[in-house]
């Protein structure tokens, strides 16, 4: 008896050192760096096995033993918190890192950029040329209100969700300035506001000088003068931004019985000429205050303002000499 109760001491104590000894080299495998030297894009399918997932990390030479990172992820119930996706993996990670970055249900983020001041058919084929985006263009989409700004998104995200998106936050920071707008404005809606911002946008890049632009067209509208802004009338010949304008406006475009044609019809023409951006929807709202009514380019880039047709002339005709050299 005594020599069964020692034999079984005997494998006992040895179970407990291989156990030991095991849990000790599970360890530094599970925690070991590995060997790829850059940041790795993980995928994980919708429905894929917690073995699948790690034959797929083997083979991408981001893990060495497949078998670990299961028995690992099945000890601490990690292995029913992994969600599919992409997950980017920080090089010389080793299995926990990894780990820790897929359950942490943390997507790599792709992002698009929408600049200021482009048209809708503009938008639309930076919207569907970006191959990370998924599905059609289903929803109506309307010019202006596509908030422009660079937006991240996970991979499959579909179209029409970033588009939802982008009017969301059109809507959102119009409805923002309209609440703060003064009261003596000659706007009457969010959409006339919308509109505004939109012919400010393609008028001057220059952020100081959008609230002296918005001003002047403000004293215009007050006054019952027409806007006369080469804007609008282009967006009238391109057949509202579907083709580019190859060449400069002639006398007899101003001329053109068209209702975005702001040198024909008064007031504003009928809907917005592009995506305007924040600062552009701002000064519609909080336009400066003052008494120019006219404004051209001065060759530099920026404006010079007039406060009457006279000294407006004056402007125009240093203009055609600096564009004329």
């Amino acid at each position: 008896m005594r020599k069964f109760l020692l034999a079984v001491m005997s494998i006992v104590a040895t179970l407990a050192i291989f156990v030991a000894v095991f849990a000790t080299w599970f360890g530094s495998e599970f925690e070991k760096a590995s060997s790829f030297n850059s940041e790795k894009l993980f995928a994980i399918k919708n429905g894929q096995s917690v073995k699948t997932i790690a034959k797929n990390l083997q083979k991408q030479g981001l893990i060495d033993k497949d078998w670990v990172f299961v028995l690992a992820t099945r000890i601490d119930g990690s292995d029913k918190k992994m969600r599919s996706g992409e997950y980017l993996i920080p090089p010389y990670s080793n299995m926990k890192k990894i780990l820790q970055v897929i359950v942490s249900g943390k997507q790599h983020q792709y992002s698009i950029t929408i600049p200021e001041g482009l048209n809708i058919y503009q938008i639309m084929e930076i919207i569907k040329n970006n191959k990370n985006l998924s599905g059609n263009i289903t929803i109506d989409v309307k010019e202006g209100y596509l908030f422009p700004e660079t937006y991240n998104f996970t991979r499959g995200t579909t179209r029409n969700e970033l588009i939802l998106r982008m009017q969301k936050k059109m809507q959102e920071a119009l409805t923002k300035e309209w609440n703060n707008r003064p009261a003596d404005l000659p706007i009457k809606t969010k959409q006339e506001a919308l509109i505004l911002a939109s012919i400010i946008e393609k008028e001057t890049s220059i952020d100081s000088e959008r609230v002296r632009v918005a001003g002047v067209f403000i004293n215009r509208l007050k006054k019952g003068m027409k806007l006369q802004t080469d804007p609008t009338v282009i967006y009238a010949i391109t057949e509202g931004g579907k083709k580019p304008l190859n060449r400069k406006l002639y006398s007899k475009d101003l001329k053109i019985p068209h209702k975005f044609n702001t040198y024909y019809i008064e007031g504003l023409p009928p809907a917005p000429i592009c995506s305007p951006g924040l600062a552009s929807i701002k000064a519609a709202l909080r336009p400066e205050k003052h008494n120019f009514l006219y404004f051209v380019a001065d060759g530099t880039g920026g404006h010079k303002f007039a406060n009457n047709l006279k000294e407006h002339n004056r402007n125009v005709a240093n203009w055609r000499k600096v564009r004329n050299k």
